[in-house]
């Protein structure tokens, strides 16, 4: 299952009236008192706090429109104390015009920013939800789920991927972050995933699939602006045999699996040799192993990407996932990813997340 969610700012009808009345109420408030107040007080200055406190959560129109109500007010005010053409008033007058046309130029390039980023969201989105395909429920014997969590709106999309391939003997399986935001992460996704599904048939030996990938990645950064070790990708890369009751696992710098065992609590899948990001084989000597854990029937594997992990409360504490998926023992795939989207969520300070989250789940189904 794909499910996507984003934590977009959506402005409730209740409040953006609330937020109108404001500045409606601060120019009620100042004429009244200024048409009562002794003819030495001038209080008409205030009134230029309206289209400003305006232009700062609504378009050039309102804006417009609240500080033409100023300008009136002003008006008001001079003829109920003295006449217009009073110099002090004058002067207020014409300093509070240019005050509003001011705002209403800065509210009016506010909003087309917002429609411009807007928009290059929309199409990052878009570019990202074509190269994320959803996984199926059931890849071969095994049952599957996968979910993928937007950041808040205000940050820049990221390059979170992960993806499968049935080879003769098994299924394997890819979770990565790409180092970076923006298209350019979406890019980065694209070329691992696609170096993923071509070559998860042909490569016999996890390691050598894992090669393959680094000498793609590897290849593409050469070909870039970038310099040397500023672009990574950390990924962890599976392989479970049909026949058996175990996994065989790579990891290049990524947040260890957890194990959510059927019999009750969760392991941590940690490798003691694990391989650098792809992308950074170049830089450091290693050679890369594949560790083989023990994956029973009604055991749940969970694969995260550093998102999940990174969210904080409103204390600043971190999520804990290994303390929290160790009382979800016995639930299906599906049913644990929306326990861990909820939790998650729930813990997230304003229940937004700083950094988007992909989670992939895989099961083996028990035996009569």
């Amino acid at each position: 299952m794909y499910l996507r969610r984003s934590h977009a700012r959506h402005h409730h009808p209740q409040v953006r009236h609330a937020q109108l009345a404001v500045p409606f109420a601060l120019i009620a408030l100042v004429t009244a008192v200024d048409l009562i107040a002794p003819p030495e007080v001038h209080l008409g200055p205030f009134l230029a706090a309206a289209p400003a406190v305006t232009a700062s959560f609504a378009g050039p129109r309102m804006t417009a429109l609240v500080g033409v109500v100023a300008v009136l007010a002003q008006i008001v005010v001079a003829v109920g104390s003295t006449t217009v053409t009073d110099l002090n008033h004058t002067f207020q007058i014409i300093a509070l015009v240019m005050i509003s046309v001011f705002v209403t130029f800065f509210a009016h390039l506010r909003e087309v920013h917002e429609k411009e980023v807007v928009q290059l969201r929309s199409v990052a989105e878009t570019a990202q939800e074509v190269v994320l395909r959803p996984l199926p429920d059931r890849i071969g014997p095994l049952g599957v789920a996968s979910v993928y969590l937007a950041a808040a709106a205000e940050a820049q999309i990221g390059g979170d991927l992960y993806a499968a391939a049935r080879t003769a003997t098994g299924t394997r399986l890819i979770i990565g972050d790409v180092r970076g935001k923006g298209l350019d992460a979406v890019g980065d996704a694209a070329l691992v995933m696609g170096a993923f599904r071509a070559s998860a048939h042909q490569e016999a030996r996890l390691p050598g699939l894992v090669d393959y990938l680094e000498a793609a990645v590897s290849a593409d950064l050469d070909g870039g602006a970038g310099d040397e070790g500023e672009s990574f990708v950390t990924a962890a890369v599976l392989e479970i045999p049909d026949a058996g009751h175990v996994l065989h696992l790579v990891s290049c710098g990524h947040p260890p699996p957890l194990l959510v065992l059927r019999a009750g609590g969760a392991v941590q899948l940690e490798v003691p040799r694990p391989a650098p990001p792809l992308g950074l084989a170049g830089l450091v000597a290693s050679d890369v192993t594949a560790q083989t854990f023990a994956f029973g029937d009604g055991d749940v594997l969970l694969l995260y990407t550093d998102g999940v992990l990174e969210a904080r409360d409103g204390s600043g504490t971190f999520y804990p996932l290994s303390e929290r998926v160790t009382a979800w023992s016995g639930l299906s795939p599906q049913a644990l990813l929306d326990r861990l989207c909820e939790d998650l969520l729930a813990h997230a300070a304003g229940h937004r997340l700083d950094d988007d989250a992909a989670m992939v789940a895989i099961s083996r189904p028990s035996r009569p």
